[in-house]
């Protein structure tokens, strides 16, 4: 288990941010107007412009041409804790390759090539964001003629079909498996009065049968009746239909995790000190920290790849290693 600087100073080392000298098109310039320093997470879709050590900027990129911005705030844990905010995707259940394969089949047949298989170099652009931005890079990369309206439109046909075929019990075999030791882990939690919400940037069709399956793995009840608060993306907008807010502000943004923690659970942002969220991802490694909560790392995802260690305040290899944190 590594111990990072759970406050604002950005660590700059091989597994940290990447400097840069300008951010967001230009717009910033490290070293004018009382910039110090401008940073970036390894794919640049977020960049950090440093002021001075209490004000750091956080510019939020974005595949689909609406970009934020929005300060990142200094963080520290204080005990008791009074709520856990869990990833799903790679954090509870082990699912990253499942979608992964959905992608290579939506672009696939795209493409009418039922050969298509994705490059290793794709697999960070594919993981962590909202489904849109995955299909925009895809398409951008291998079939620029086509537009991401009709991958979706693909993508949530073969969802939907996989979806229901797992819970009918005849589809993919181990697409989903609950992480090693998290039925200890979320029983320990409500051992010790510690509310848990789940947080993921996918949408509820998504979501949803994922957590099932992991609690019908695990011989557990109703997940709705066990977590204290379940935050998706919400559902996806079709036509003829009524979708909500779901694509344009996920993981790396904050209002998923900040949403679970003031609305779902109930919590004060004055109480934030008290709340910690565990990720997998860069992505959502960046959206606890920007909804002001301090933020601890499993190294099974791409947290040292993408370059944000340097914003988690502590990096565990198993969830056994988060509860002595915790507790």
């Amino acid at each position: 288990m590594k111990t990072q600087c759970p406050m604002n100073e950005l660590i700059f080392d091989e597994h940290s941010l990447t400097r840069l000298d300008t951010a967001a098109d230009g717009r910033f310039k490290a070293g004018m107007n009382g910039i110090k320093n401008i940073y970036a997470t390894n794919d640049k879709k977020v960049q950090f412009i440093q002021y001075d050590d209490a004000n750091i900027i956080a510019y939020v990129q974005s595949q689909m041409g609406y970009p934020a911005m929005y300060p990142l705030l200094p963080v520290k844990i204080e005990k008791p804790i009074k709520a856990i905010l869990m990833d799903l995707d790679g954090t509870s259940v082990k699912s990253e390759e499942f979608w992964i394969w959905i992608i290579e089949r939506t672009i696939a047949k795209l493409l009418s090539n039922p050969h298509f298989q994705l490059e290793q170099s794709d697999l960070p652009h594919v993981s962590g964001h909202s489904v849109s931005e995955h299909l925009k890079y895809c398409t951008q990369k291998y079939c620029p003629e086509k537009n991401v309206e009709q991958a979706r439109e693909y993508y949530f046909d073969i969802t939907r079909h996989e979806m229901r075929a797992i819970l009918d019990g005849t589809g993919k075999t181990n697409a989903f498996k609950p992480v090693d030791g998290l039925k200890d882990f979320l029983y320990t939690l409500k051992n010790h009065k510690i509310k848990i919400g789940l947080v993921t940037s996918g949408l509820y069709e998504k979501a949803w049968p994922e957590i099932v399956a992991a609690f019908k793995e695990l011989k557990m009840d109703d997940p709705n009746e066990f977590y204290d608060a379940i935050i998706t993306a919400g559902f996806a907008i079709r036509k003829g239909q009524v979708g909500t807010l779901g694509e344009l502000e996920p993981k790396p943004h904050p209002w998923l995790y900040a949403e679970t923690a003031r609305v779902g659970l109930g919590i004060d942002f004055s109480q934030r000190s008290h709340i910690i969220g565990i990720e997998d991802s860069g992505a959502g490694v960046v959206s606890i920290r920007l909804a002001g909560f301090a933020a601890l790392g499993i190294s099974d995802g791409n947290i040292e790849q993408s370059g944000t260690l340097g914003l988690c305040s502590g990096f565990c290899t198993n969830l056994e290693e988060v509860l002595d944190i915790v507790l």
